[in-house]
């Protein structure tokens, strides 16, 4: 009997792995929701590269965000259940002296579409920033920020550069 009820587990497992399809698993580095690219660049001399140092990127309602330091290219990511993501962008957020923080509220408009990547992957939602409107810069007289530039505003992918900002 342990041996007919042996055969058949090893015959439904067989069967289950020889029945399994290509896209039941999702494999590593297969395409998901992209984050928006952005490049700092020197206000002064706008095509340097210039490094950002202690910043943090944080939503305003929460408590933790992203820190960056010694880079001229980040990742940020966009909500992906409404058409606006906001981000204070904190000069000096990433230190323990909140007293020299200088924050820059970004508000990012766009257009969300949902796309179907296979069955064990699901969807991605990729982003199509605002034409007219794509990036507000909330103006509180000491902004650190001096100017934002849309270079790619399909956001597809995390290849290229999707915005600069100068500072």
């Amino acid at each position: 009997m342990k041996k007919i009820v042996f055969i058949t587990l090893s015959l439904l497992l067989a069967v289950s792995f020889w029945n399994c399809e290509k896209d039941d698993i999702c494999a590593e580095g297969t395409a998901v929701t992209p984050r928006v690219i952005i490049e700092f660049y020197d206000a002064t001399n706008t095509t340097v590269l210039k490094s950002v140092t202690n910043l943090g990127v944080i939503e305003p309602t929460f408590t933790t965000g992203l820190s960056f330091t010694g880079v001229s290219k980040i990742e940020v990511p966009l909500r992906t259940t409404a058409d606006l993501t906001s981000l204070n962008f904190i000069q000096n957020g990433n230190d323990s002296d909140t007293t020299n923080d200088n924050i820059d509220l970004l508000t990012f408009n766009y257009v969300r579409n949902d796309v179907y990547i296979s069955r064990a992957c699901g969807y991605k939602t990729v982003f199509y920033l605002d034409t007219t409107n794509p990036i507000e810069l909330t103006a509180d007289g000491n902004n650190w920020i001096q100017n934002i530039e849309v270079i790619q505003p399909n956001i597809e992918t995390e290849n290229e550069v999707h915005v600069k900002i100068y500072f």
